[in-house]
């Protein structure tokens, strides 16, 4: 009879562990991360330190391009994927791929694969440069969409330092 009553006790008043899920930062992977909160804060910053830590010596080795891009765009990849410790991979995808953000995310990605296109196959350190000069603006552009109003503030500041006329 005790059984019964518990089981109508959780069909009737909600279970216990939805509540405790939607607390959860991860959600839905609960299961598979048993991560603590403080545990995640540290997987974040241990991949950003580590991702600045790279691009950081990507410029000692900008002399040898295959060296500057794979050190470069490992950090930088690294640097933008230490949210996921944060928010969990599903919602990162979810947030990249979003309808504001999916053009700053494609240019991002095609432009990180340029840079190592360039510095892998074809060996040239001048179209490596403006591929990496690239990367940064799409990952900038990418990164200021999620200030309220910050794309707008950085396109108009943008047109007055550079609107001169002739």
């Amino acid at each position: 009879m005790d059984t019964f009553r518990r089981l109508q006790q959780n069909l009737f008043s909600g279970d216990d562990e939805e509540q405790q899920q939607e607390d959860d930062l991860l959600g839905e992977y609960q299961g598979l991360c048993n991560l603590s909160p403080i545990q995640r804060i540290y997987g974040f910053g241990a991949c950003l330190a580590a991702g600045l830590v790279f691009m950081l010596l990507s410029l000692i080795a900008f002399v040898r391009p295959i060296k500057f891009a794979l050190l470069f765009t490992f950090g930088n990849v690294a640097a933008v994927g230490s949210t996921t410790f944060l928010i969990g991979p599903t919602q990162q995808l979810k947030m990249m791929f979003d309808r504001v953000r999916v053009l700053a995310t494609a240019i991002y990605g095609g432009f990180v694969l340029l840079a190592l296109i360039c510095a892998l196959l074809i060996h040239n350190k001048l179209l490596t440069l403006i591929a990496i000069i690239i990367e940064i603006c799409a990952l900038a552009w990418y990164g200021l969409s999620y200030i309220p109003f910050a794309r707008k503030f950085a396109s108009d500041m943008f047109i007055r330092v550079f609107d001169t006329e002739i």
